[in-house]
């Protein structure tokens, strides 16, 4: 790749007391953050949105295709079809596809088929997995290279982009999702990755109480 196609990175370099305090801060408020399954349906400026996706965009990708597709539901006749649609597979899952242990992992959490939440929640987020393009140089159909960790990521991204922003967040994958790309009319090269309700919790909301592992059982240095 000849010169022309870099620019200078921009970076600043913060003094050790920055990088501590920034690490610290950071830490502390992902550390607030829960999946929410009872939600208000108090307005959200949509413009909160929009920044938050805007910063999952920033996400690296592989070759740098940003294979995501990110889809706001705000209509409440879209975000009943879904509920519908949903609770129908859900429904599926958990009387007939699950097994035992997978079921026994999910008691805890107190969850079952019932999903008012894609109802209630002010928006729903759906991001779409682009597993393909056309190259606009050869007209030729290709392959987005690495799109499911390139996706992961910039749902990593939206989720803390969120979380800082204030509202409430919860990670929905009814399995499967096919039902998402004909209720929301997508082409067939873009996949359901995740389902994510957005707003803010009601006053009452309460959360499963556990615990995230310690550092020393997910990190090892070598």
């Amino acid at each position: 790749m000849t010169k022309k196609h870099f620019i200078p990175l921009q970076f600043d370099k913060l003094t050790v007391v920055e990088q501590f305090s920034r690490a610290k801060e950071f830490y502390e408020n992902l550390s607030s953050r829960r999946s929410v399954r009872v939600f208000s349906d108090e307005y959200v400026p949509i413009e909160l949105i929009e920044t938050a996706i805007l910063t999952a965009g920033t996400a690296p990708s592989g070759a740098h295709l940003q294979p995501w597709r990110f889809v706001v539901i705000k209509s409440e006749d879209v975000k009943t079809k879904i509920r519908v649609a949903a609770e129908a597979e859900e429904y599926e899952s958990y009387h007939n596809r699950m097994p035992d242990k997978w079921l026994r992992r999910l008691a805890p959490l107190g969850t079952d088929e019932h999903k008012p939440f894609l109802e209630i929640a002010p928006y729903l987020i759906v991001v779409f997995r682009i597993t393909s393009f056309t190259d606009e140089a050869t007209g030729e159909n290709e392959p987005t290279y690495y799109s499911q960790e390139s996706v992961g990521i910039a749902v990593g991204f939206l989720l803390a982009a969120l979380h800082n922003s204030g509202l409430a967040t919860l990670t929905h994958t009814p399995s499967p999702m096919k039902f998402l790309n004909e209720v929301l009319e997508r082409p067939k090269n873009e996949v359901p990755f995740v389902l994510i309700p957005v707003g803010f919790p009601t006053k009452d909301c309460e959360v499963p109480n556990i615990e995230r592992k310690k550092l020393e059982e997910i990190m090892e240095i070598v």
